[in-house]
């Protein structure tokens, strides 16, 4: 099932100049098993999101976590909107991304906290898609909500959160979800960079 998971996203992708085949092997599928992962496995991924790189050094981000079966699994289960619930109920971890929004060395605003808290996923999506496991980044849930179940202060921004989980069958999906199981192209370099001034194409309401 790794196998042909990762096979899937390396078959429709193609770099248009040379990288390494982990970031065409990355994507996000929805698709878990609903069995539980060796703690190892899931300390790995924790272990490399710990090796990102921060402003200062200041390694600011935090992940709070929940294995399935155990006590806070529901608390973060719940914390999901109705349609990101459907489909995480399947997976073996939840974790939520949060960040400090003052430097530790001198107590002043981090304005890149959250740049550097997404690097850490990043990490932690590349040691996934290494180890060939489902790792998908959420916005859908009730920050506040987590805020005050899991007594994150008010000093931590609440960023993301993320499932964890053994790939599956995409047809084990709702069958609404199941057209969207499929790894996802990317715009050409002409419309995300340029030298000079900022010449880009602007969007509005």
């Amino acid at each position: 099932m790794t196998t042909e998971v990762l096979g899937r996203a390396l078959a429709k992708r193609t770099a248009d100049h040379p990288i390494e085949e982990i970031f065409l092997k990355r994507w996000s599928p929805r698709a878990m098993d609903g069995n539980p992962i060796d703690d190892n496995q899931l300390m790995s991924l924790f272990e490399a999101a710990r090796w990102a790189p921060s402003t200062y050094n200041e390694q600011e981000w935090r992940f709070l976590y929940a294995k399935r079966d155990t006590k806070p699994w529901t608390t973060y289960l719940d914390l999901l909107v109705d349609a990101n619930q459907k489909w995480c109920k399947d997976a073996a971890a939840l974790v939520v991304v949060c960040s400090c929004k003052v430097m530790s060395r001198n107590g002043n605003p981090n304005p890149v906290h959250q740049f550097d808290s997404g690097a850490a996923f990043e990490n932690l999506c590349l040691q996934g898609a290494a180890t060939g496991l489902v790792v998908h980044g959420m916005s859908g849930f009730d920050a506040d909500a987590a805020r005050e179940k899991l007594g994150v202060p008010d000093n931590y921004s609440i960023n993301a959160m993320i499932a964890i989980g053994n790939p599956a069958p995409a047809d084990s999906l709702p069958e609404d979800l199941q057209e969207m199981e499929k790894p996802s192209s990317r715009k050409p370099l002409s419309e995300i960079i340029c030298e000079g001034p900022f010449v880009f194409r602007q969007y509005s309401k």
